[in-house]
């Protein structure tokens, strides 16, 4: 390319992924993108661990799906599609455009207190990722991984720890600005569950295990849908926290998966960073965002895609008559 070699920096390896993952270069452009905001309740909310009551996952699911999140905002400057899944919203939504009835349980149980979800639910919410990414994956280049649960920081925190070891005082962060006591609280929570999880699950089944013990619905249809779109050969853009927990399950499941992923922001959630770095995948955004929805993934979506096109539009020294160094 008619460039200095590595003046790209990053891009070029996002560039050299994105060839790997087509099997081609140049690879095709990563378009058009999709968004898939997968949404549940977590049991662990009565525990006093957000100030936010429980209800407001149902309202946001209704506002993802009327096109009034800030992810639909940010989808549509770039042109992405927002698919809205529910699969663990307490309440019920109700049938709208745009929005997935995909529900497993509504809500998970506690995970201060015990297991979260059954290996079954776990497991089920897992396909319900991979179903959704396999379909979308049929007429999209991209896909991006989106959230919406109140509560799900405290399950990210808790799979972060369990799955790299991390020091719950280290991996809980404030989730949507909550004050000290709180955070105190939801720190203690995170340290009693984690506590009844084995360090380190790497076997599929102990992942799945750790899954079922700590993490929402929203994870592990998350971690399916990382797997379905290394499936379907087609690139994964993660978010924040919540992502980037759920990619640690998927890691686990399945390793090769992640040479399929991209990580697109490191959160303001302290957890995020770990995860990252345990994953060993370099955010393309520091911009201490923590709002999920998809929000960060898809600010770094034109990242990607102009990796792509520089290897799809940039001449060669050959074809246009530069002389090398």
């Amino acid at each position: 390319m008619t460039k200095p070699p590595g003046s790209l920096g990053v891009l070029e390896d996002v560039a050299a992924q994105l060839a790997g993952i087509a099997g081609a270069c140049p690879p095709p452009l990563p378009e058009p993108a999709a968004v898939a905001v997968f949404a549940g309740d977590h049991g662990v909310h009565a525990q006093g661990v957000t100030p936010w009551p429980q209800e407001v996952t149902a309202q946001m699911v209704a506002n993802l799906a009327a096109g009034g999140a800030v992810v639909n905002a940010f989808a549509a400057q770039l042109g992405a599609d927002v698919v809205v899944v529910d699969v663990g919203v307490a309440s019920p939504v109700g049938p709208a455009t745009g929005l997935l009835e995909r529900n497993v349980r509504r809500g998970t149980a506690d995970l201060s207190r015990g297991p979260a979800m059954t290996l079954t639910e776990a497991r089920q919410a897992v396909e319900v990722g991979i179903e959704v990414a396999t379909t979308l994956a049929t007429d999209h280049g991209c896909l991006v991984t989106g959230d919406m649960g109140i509560g799900n920081t405290t399950a990210s925190a808790a799979l972060v720890c369990a799955f790299t070891g991390a020091a719950p005082v280290e991996a809980t962060g404030r989730g949507t600005g909550i004050d000290d006591p709180t955070l105190a609280r939801k720190i203690e929570v995170v340290t009693r569950a984690v506590a009844r999880v084995p360090a380190r699950p790497a076997t599929p089944e102990a992942a799945l295990a750790a899954l079922a013990e700590l993490g929402g619905l929203e994870h592990a249809a998350l971690a399916g849908f990382v797997l379905g779109a290394a499936a379907a050969r087609v690139p994964v853009l993660l978010d924040g926290v919540i992502a980037g927990s759920a990619a640690l399950v998927a890691a686990a499941l399945c390793p090769a998966a992640l040479e399929h992923a991209f990580a697109g922001h490191t959160s303001a959630e302290p957890g995020s960073g770990q995860a990252l770095r345990a994953l060993g995948l370099r955010p393309l955004l520091g911009l201490d965002l923590r709002l999920g929805e998809g929000t960060g993934a898809l600010l770094s979506l034109p990242l990607v895609a102009s990796a792509a096109r520089a290897l799809r539009d940039v001449a060669t020294f050959d074809s246009a008559g530069v002389t090398e160094k």
